[in-house]
């Protein structure tokens, strides 16, 4: 027991008993002990944000590959229509 609860113990055991001062202690830790367990799952841990900046480099990799690939159609299928101009515009002339 904590001091807090040992404090709680001494001034509950003058009215209801020792027995059931300890009883009512122990209900009232293992209690506060659920909530408390409760309320910190939501916590993001070390592991949790180490994950999280791995997924980010993951990400910002696979969009910089694929920002590359387009960039790459665009340009090819740039030159290719302009090629295609310039040989429509060359045959009509």
């Amino acid at each position: 027991m904590l001091v807090s609860e040992i404090e709680l113990f001494e001034a509950l055991s003058l009215q209801l008993g020792a027995e059931k001062a300890r009883t009512l202690v122990k209900y009232v830790e293992s209690k506060v002990d659920k909530r408390l367990e409760e309320n910190t799952k939501l916590f993001a841990t070390k592991g949790d944000i180490s994950l999280l900046k791995e997924d980010i480099l993951k990400l910002q990799v696979d969009i910089e590959k694929r920002f590359n690939q387009q960039l790459i159609w665009i340009v090819g299928t740039s030159i290719a229509l302009g090629g295609l101009m310039m040989a429509i515009a060359k045959f009509h002339l």
